[in-house]
């Protein structure tokens, strides 16, 4: 006779396994679920702990945030303000270029001198920093806040709000926002130049966070938590800030940290054409640009900016990327 333990149902229970060990299905089910109750957020740091490249890159990325936001005092702690000329640091017989070897770096120049002007090079590059950074997260936060609440409204509402902004995001994405950024600069006199770049380019950034968003909320507006929350009365300002935002957060999140180095660049390479940040006010990208004319003579005046815009990138690159595949993986790569 086979014999019944107590429960629901009179069901027998699963014989434990040999040894005592848990059944398997137990045993299988328990890593299962201690994922299941893991937050976004606590699988973000487990994955992030697990990589060390993106460790690397997060050091660096908060050692370039640390310098942006502490560049007065570095540059005193070097001697030197960005716009202090030294004379003493350059020959005048040679075209004024910097004594010494590697473009005259030294216990009083830490990163050498500019050509002709004698300015430091380590007070320039990082107050330039705080320069590109400022306008780059500056940038990427219109883009997001605009963006954000566009493809909210536009996914949660649908409709002729969904149709009114979406012809709104393709009109954005078909203009010539470059040839429109440059023209703006350029005839733009008497204005803050920083304030105008970070307007202009996030006037044209926001559609494609939008994009995102919307296609987020259109998959969770008719989830079930959702429609409880709307049979049981709550305002759509409720369910929008309550509901829907946090489950758009990941994607949302992945995205900015993408979107920081394009916004670096374009500083830069606005800097660089010209039309952007003005001298005296230091940038990496106008100081490559005025290196171009040197870097014969004195290769270190390009080299040293271009290290520091090509590693503030490839950080903010990497780490955007593994955010990107933890927080939102149907949008990264297979």
């Amino acid at each position: 006779m086979t014999t019944t333990a107590p429960g629901a149902g009179g069901q027998a229970a699963p014989a434990p396994a040999p040894g005592g060990a848990p059944a398997p299905d137990a045993a299988e089910d328990a890593p299962a679920a201690a994922a299941t109750g893991s937050s976004p957020w606590q699988l973000a740091r487990r994955e992030l702990r697990r990589r060390p490249a993106v460790r690397v890159s997060l050091c660096v990325v908060l050692l370039f945030v640390l310098m942006a936001a502490t560049a007065p005092w570095l540059g005193a702690l070097g001697g030197w303000s960005p716009e202090e000329f030294d004379k003493s640091a350059i020959d005048p017989y040679l075209g004024g270029q910097p004594l010494g070897s590697l473009g005259g770096i030294s216990p009083e120049h830490w990163l050498g001198v500019e050509p002709v002007t004698g300015r430091d090079l380590f007070a320039r590059v990082v107050h330039g920093a705080q320069v590109s950074l400022l306008i780059a997260f500056a940038a990427t936060a219109i883009v997001v806040v605009t963006g954000t609440a566009a493809g909210i409204a536009a996914g949660y509402f649908g409709g002729r709000t969904d149709a009114a902004l979406s012809r709104l995001m393709d009109l954005t994405m078909s203009f010539p926002s470059l040839i429109f950024v440059i023209a703006m600069l350029s005839v733009a006199k008497d204005v803050n130049r920083i304030v105008l770049m970070t307007a202009v380019i996030g006037l044209f950034g926001w559609p494609g966070v939008a994009r995102v968003v919307r296609g987020q909320t259109l998959s969770l507006k008719h989830r079930e938590y959702v429609d409880a929350a709307r049979v049981g009365g709550s305002s759509s300002w409720r369910i929008l800030t309550r509901d829907i935002l946090p489950g758009v957060s990941g994607p949302v999140i992945a995205y900015t940290t993408l979107l920081i180095p394009g916004m670096i660049s374009t500083e830069a390479a606005l800097s660089y054409l010209g039309v952007g940040v003005r001298p005296p006010t230091p940038s990496w990208g106008q100081m490559i640009a005025e290196s171009v004319a040197f870097y014969e003579t004195d290769p270190m005046y390009f080299v040293i900016p271009s290290t520091f815009l090509f590693l503030a990138v490839l950080a903010f690159t990497l780490l955007g990327d593994a955010l990107r595949d933890i927080l939102d993986p149907r949008g990264g790569r297979s």
